[in-house]
């Protein structure tokens, strides 16, 4: 990724261009090369945050979605943002929609991609497994439509976790916190405008659990790419980017 990568205080994040702030949230294996289009894109005209989450890094004690979302709170204490849109992919949309129900006051709009907290098929099953390259180079390419866009870099970097029985544990501790929170009773009472941008052949969170959101969250928009799986933003973010700045447009 292009962006200067800066540490303070016990923070890693990106903060691009000036604004009405942008928060961005990567999902359980995600980094913060998955938003390199959003951020080209929208710094032009937003300050655009990403804190790197501590997804390997987090104590086991902590090791839940709760946890992750502790470390956002106390990020966005950090940078003094008195509000800002939140935009979270897999895991990450998960924090943010707990984060939006906890400091609405903060949350000027919402958006979730192939987010977790209703349903999250975990990888096909016994995602991550040791030791087999192929099996992670599989695991990671399921996550896409084109598994073109699973690149060499992006393998090594998953496989480089799963080799460490460390990250690893927290991987497995963090995808079996957010299997077991799922909101479908809480997310009614999320007022802030909702973009929901989703893959319409992801196979990890299917495009029915996309309409689930759209029918609990009340103030909601859906919108279908195609040819795209579970991380639009890195599949198409030309698309992506286009619902995504429309959407910004009609809250303004």
């Amino acid at each position: 990724m292009a962006y200067e990568l800066k540490e303070k205080d016990g923070f890693k994040y990106i903060d691009e261009g000036s604004g009405e702030a942008i928060v961005l949230l990567h999902g359980l294996f995600g980094a913060l090369s998955n938003w390199e289009g959003v951020v080209s894109h929208f710094s032009k005209t937003n300050r655009v945050l990403i804190p790197l989450l501590p997804i390997f890094e987090i104590s086991m004690f902590n090791a839940t979605v709760d946890g992750i979302v502790e470390h956002v709170v106390k990020f966005i204490k950090f940078t003094k943002l008195s509000h800002a849109h939140f935009v979270g992919n897999s895991l990450g949309g998960h924090v943010a929609l707990i984060y939006t129900l906890k400091h609405p006051e903060i949350v000027k709009s919402l958006t979730l991609t192939a987010s977790s907290g209703l349903f999250e098929n975990q990888m096909g099953g016994s995602f991550p497994k040791r030791g087999s390259y192929e099996y992670v180079k599989e695991r990671v390419e399921y996550t896409f439509y084109d598994p073109q866009v699973a690149t060499k870099e992006l393998v090594d970097e998953v496989f480089e976790a799963t080799t460490n029985v460390a990250k690893v544990m927290r991987v497995i501790a963090l995808a079996r916190s957010a299997q077991r929170h799922n909101m479908a009773k809480e997310i009614h009472a999320i007022f802030q405008p909702t973009c929901l941008i989703w893959g319409l052949n992801d196979a990890i969170t299917p495009p029915e659990v996309a309409h689930d959101f759209n029918k609990l969250i009340p103030n909601s928009k859906l919108h279908f790419i195609d040819k795209c799986g579970h991380a639009p933003m890195m599949e198409h973010p030309a698309i992506f980017n286009k619902y995504y700045g429309d959407f910004l447009e009609s809250i303004s």
